[in-house]
């Protein structure tokens, strides 16, 4: 008969790619040994081995694990809500609060993935493609001209950028914090998009892109 896991497995294996997720994103991959993260989790390299075979199994489950995640939260909203403005709302301060909680992971995701075999590197991507075209059609359902102007992944990217910058200055502190800060987000965002003016077509340009699902994915960091 087959042994099976100990009560405290996934427990364990939870902790382990909290601990190797926070010190890929302080030291960055290729400076963190297995030894470390062994270390930083009261374990042994034997022990450690036992969950997970080496340094690559551990950032590829990392990265994959919380795109999948991001994934899941858009997709969850797209399920909670189907009024355009109030699901960007909801989209933009998900996102901001997942963030909020996976920062090490993000990390992992935005610097880390390259060090991948080209597979497992596409498998990641194809998933942030799939996230950021969401992000783009809720846009274009709001604002319809931009997907004819193809400017709903441009917009995307900066929405991006903002949420992901957040993170590098952002304190939290007595009286603002993370949750009171995503629907100010979310605002700031929505009124400038809907009051923003649209660029002329330029002259000679090819007919516009209309599928958002090509998207090319945030590279900033999921």
């Amino acid at each position: 008969m087959a042994r099976g896991r100990a009560p405290q497995y996934d427990e364990q294996r939870a902790l382990i790619l909290s601990q190797a997720a926070r010190l890929f994103a302080q030291q960055g991959f290729m400076a963190t040994s297995m030894n470390q993260v062994a270390e930083a989790c009261g374990l042994s390299k034997a022990a450690l081995y036992h969950y997970f075979r080496d340094k690559y199994a551990l950032v590829a489950h990392i990265a994959e694990t919380h795109v999948r995640q991001l994934l899941e939260v858009v997709m969850r909203a797209q399920a909670d809500c189907e009024q355009p403005r109030a699901l960007l709302a909801l989209l933009i301060q998900r996102f901001v609060r997942e963030y909020a909680s996976a920062q090490d992971a993000h990390r992992v995701l935005t610097e880390d993935v390259r060090f991948l075999a080209d597979e497992d590197r596409r498998r990641i991507l194809d998933v942030e493609r799939e996230v950021v075209a969401r992000f783009a059609q809720a846009m274009h359902a709001l604002r319809p001209e931009l997907a004819g102007r193809d400017l709903d992944k441009p917009l995307a990217m900066l929405l991006f950028g903002m949420i992901n910058w957040l993170f590098t200055w952002f304190k939290p502190r007595q009286g603002l914090d993370y949750e009171q800060l995503a629907p100010m987000v979310a605002d700031l965002f929505l009124h400038g998009m809907l009051d923003m003016g649209l660029p002329a077509p330029a002259a000679g340009a090819a007919a516009p892109r209309r599928d958002s699902r090509s998207t090319e994915p945030t590279r900033t960091p999921t």
